[in-house]
């Protein structure tokens, strides 16, 4: 069983857009020690090849910078720390990425046995829950739209492995991060098809923010079995503010850190690495799509193939399934045997 572990509180990350993927996906990067810049996302609009042109990934600045300065000072901060901009607020790009932030105040957890509280948590609903178990029929009736940011293939090389010989899957993100809220939902969906979740929360990223309030699931203190996979879950932060950040909530270990320095050297969250096979930097579509709607809508949506909440949300799981049935030897059977997923695994390279 893989369980969300509970240390001490980590730093914020900057923002980045994703250079391997220019397409819906969006990311929070983590910035230095004093700050968790803030989550505001800098969408830069990525260009594909002519013959095909998906969204860029998105991604949000730490709360630092915008705890600190108004909105014209955070542009203004990011134009001189060379930070991504914006592309466009009304068709924001599918490729952004989210700095975190450290507050300076005292509400960060630290360290020891006890977990910090996480006061920006409530329970989730058994049909959220539910719902997160989508029907294979509307999985494979939304396959992959054209518009999918596809995990990043980086390698042919050994499977990474937990201490148990399964594969490993490691995910690291926080709770005020919007692209983060977005892409949790595919991957408890993608997930979902490995095994089962256990104590998964309910969320909603900063309300100050830019897609203020995504409503989302939380993996902290969550805990995950599979027969297949390992999937250690780090969220770093909370979206209750601390000072100039956000309340800090775990803190990734040397080899998670490792893998984020190798595979994406701008510190981008989400971040989500399979096996070190394939690798997403920031959140697959736009948060956009999520705005407006409650945690139940988003979950009655999943099995809804027609609805824009199914086509962002369960196009990235399938995207996301074939990468980790690429890992498993296309286990379990009713997942490798996808034609669905066989076709997508041929796009991943796998």
């Amino acid at each position: 069983m893989s369980k969300s572990p509970s240390g001490p509180s980590r730093r914020p990350r900057p923002t980045t857009t994703n250079t391997n993927n220019a397409k819906k996906n969006s990311s929070t990067t983590r910035p230095g020690p004093k700050s968790r810049a803030s989550s505001k996302s800098q969408a830069r609009a990525k260009t594909q090849s002519q013959a095909r042109v998906p969204p860029t990934r998105f991604r949000s600045r730490h709360p630092v910078i915008t705890a600190l300065v108004p909105v014209a000072l955070v542009v203004a901060a990011i134009a001189t720390m060379v930070v991504i901009k914006a592309a466009g607020n009304s068709n924001p790009p599918a490729s952004a990425s989210s700095h975190l932030s450290t507050g300076s105040g005292t509400g960060s957890g630290t360290g020891g046995s006890s977990a910090p509280t996480n006061t920006g948590t409530t329970a989730l609903s058994p049909q959220v829950v539910a719902a997160l178990s989508v029907p294979t029929a509307t999985l494979d009736a939304v396959g992959s739209p054209s518009g999918d940011v596809l995990p990043t293939k980086i390698g042919n090389g050994a499977v990474l492995k937990a201490a148990d010989g399964k594969p490993l899957i490691t995910y690291i993100g926080a709770e005020y991060c919007p692209f983060c809220a977005a892409e949790r939902w595919a991957v408890a969906v993608a997930l979902s098809r490995f095994g089962t979740f256990e104590n998964l929360q309910g969320t909603h990223s900063s309300d100050s923010d830019e897609f203020p309030d995504t409503q989302t699931l939380s993996f902290y203190g969550s805990s995950y079995s599979s027969p297949y996979i390992d999937f250690q879950p780090v969220e770093e932060a909370t979206n209750q503010p601390d000072g100039d950040g956000y309340q800090a909530l775990q803190t990734p270990t040397a080899a998670e850190n490792a893998l984020v320095a190798k595979y994406d050297t701008q510190g981008s969250i989400p971040f989500l690495d399979i096996a070190n096979r394939y690798v997403i930097t920031g959140s697959s579509y736009s948060p956009q799509v999520l705005q407006g709607l409650s945690r139940s809508q988003i979950a009655a949506d999943l099995s809804n193939p027609d609805s824009a909440v199914a086509q962002a949300i369960d196009g990235t799981a399938n995207d996301i399934t074939a990468a980790i049935a690429a890992v498993t030897g296309n286990q379990p059977s009713s997942v490798g045997s996808s034609a669905t997923i066989a076709a997508i695994a041929q796009k991943l390279g796998a």
